[in-house]
């Protein structure tokens, strides 16, 4: 059983007499972490840049550092089902903290449609689809087969949820490592407010394209689409464990006739030639959309810029 400890329920560990060792699962976890650490120690990362988080199979030199460690911060099993497999297997030792299970946390359920907002409908007409969850007693599926338990696990798009994750993040280290706890907690209050700064950046960037309709490669968006009231008409793939079928991208590409989608957005984890599939002769433009934030610089930054350079990404595109 995968043990996924509270902050609070942490007291009760002995402290450690160093810096923890800490791994991560994908980079926008690892540069929460990293915030919080600062000077005091780097987070490492089981789940490369580039690699699927939901199919990622640990490689020997991850799979020791995740028995190594002190502390695992995670998003869950409902993102990353083998990782769950290696941390009941082989951390024993650790403490694993599964974010998309923190108090507080948003929860949005997963979409099953082959249209998340019809070409004709008014303005925010997707937005009604969103739904709140704060519990794990359900399984969604979608209409090809792959099911996300919990609802969706892209919960890291939320700046929301990004939040309440430095603030358990904080309370973890410091309970782990109370010597330095005056450390984090100045770290944190720092990343809260640059946290701050790059939702304002992202508003302003993406106000102009507020009224524009886009397509995405598979359905990692759409807490991002919430925070920022953009309307998504569909994903190709609503996972990426699943090839969409004809019937989706013939739906897929009526939309884009229909609707004058904006822009396309490919993932540099799949296949592009899905795209094309869906654009041929649509004359749509296509630009790179990345939920993980690959081409960007890991560290204590990497989680604002992976907002502002998501909002630039999505602004540019549309305006060609």
């Amino acid at each position: 059983m995968i043990r996924t400890l509270l902050p609070a329920l942490l007291l009760a560990s002995p402290a450690l007499a160093e810096v923890p060792k800490v791994v991560t699962d994908i980079a926008p976890v690892q540069g929460l972490v990293a915030s919080v650490m600062g000077d005091l120690g780097t987070p490492g990362l089981l789940i490369p840049a580039g690699a699927s988080p939901h199919s990622h199979a640990l490689k020997p030199s991850e799979a020791r550092a995740l028995q190594q460690a002190d502390l695992i911060f995670w998003i869950g099993p409902e993102l990353s089902p083998d990782l769950a497999r290696k941390i009941d297997a082989i951390a024993a030792e650790g403490t694993a903290v599964a974010l998309f299970d923190l108090p507080g946390t948003r929860h949005l359920a997963a979409r099953s449609d082959v249209l998340f907002a019809e070409p004709g409908a008014e303005e925010g007409h997707d937005h009604g689809a969103h739904e709140d969850h704060d519990d794990h007693d359900h399984e969604d599926h979608d209409a090809e087969g792959h099911h996300h338990e919990g609802g969706d696990p892209h919960a890291w798009l939320s700046l929301d949820n990004a939040a309440t994750w430095l603030t358990a993040i904080t309370a973890t280290l410091s309970e782990a490592d109370p010597e330095n706890a005056p450390a984090y907690a100045a770290n944190a209050e720092a990343a809260q407010a640059r946290l701050a700064e790059a939702r304002a950046t992202a508003e302003a960037t993406l106000a102009p394209v507020k009224d524009q309709r886009f397509v995405v490669f598979h359905d990692a968006f759409q807490y991002y689409e919430d925070t920022f009231g953009l309307t998504v008409l569909g994903a190709i793939s609503l996972s990426d464990a699943t090839t969409p079928s004809p019937a989706r991208l013939d739906a897929l590409r009526d939309a884009l006739e229909g609707a004058g989608a904006a822009c396309v957005f490919a993932e540099p984890q799949f296949d592009p030639r899905l795209i094309a599939a869906v654009t041929e002769g649509a004359g749509t433009p296509v630009a790179e959309l990345d939920p993980l934030g690959a081409k960007l610089e890991p560290g204590p930054g990497f989680y604002p810029a992976l907002i502002e350079d998501m909002a630039q990404r999505i602004a540019t595109c549309a305006a060609q």
